[in-house]
């Protein structure tokens, strides 16, 4: 359904490192072309999240050589807010952000409250499970907004 997908979006977080990799990898790989997409953090101060990386292999989703990016990194690189059509903020603080850095613009601002899987400290099965119960998530949260994917899946 690519009239529900906007030409170009993007999803943050608060370090850009677990969940906005996560959901830019995912909505390339089931919408592939469909739309421009990218991740940023509040901060973009932290490596790729390793059990991210992890979860997402296990569903041939490839984010391992993901750099981690601010909002002001994709700034200082030419990627300004009015660039976007979609902005999708899946932490409180990227959220916040988001709506500030794009209040001079028109730009659909959506906050998708996705879990920070970081925040257990669990042995390292329940850690896996909790970052893919947030894998699970977006996914199923991209679905339900953009429709069907219709790009190959594995």
């Amino acid at each position: 359904m690519a009239a529900n997908i906007p030409s170009s979006i993007l999803f943050c977080c608060d370090h850009n490192a677990a969940r906005s990799p996560m959901a830019e990898a995912l909505m390339k790989k089931l919408y592939g072309m469909q739309a421009y997409v990218q991740s940023a953090g509040v901060m973009g101060d932290m490596d790729i999240d390793g059990f991210a990386v992890t979860v997402c292999q296990e569903i041939d989703v490839e984010i391992s050589r993901h750099q981690a990016r601010s909002f002001q990194d994709l700034h200082e690189v030419g990627e300004h807010m009015s660039s976007y059509d979609l902005i999708i903020a899946l932490s409180p603080a990227s959220h916040h952000k988001a709506c500030n850095l794009t209040k001079l613009y028109h730009i659909d601002v959506e906050y998708w409250p996705i879990a920070d899987p970081t925040a257990t400290s669990e042995n390292r099965e329940a850690k896996l499970e909790s970052y893919r119960s947030v894998r699970d998530d977006i996914k199923a949260r991209m679905i339900e907004r953009f429709g069907p994917p219709s790009a190959p899946q594995s």
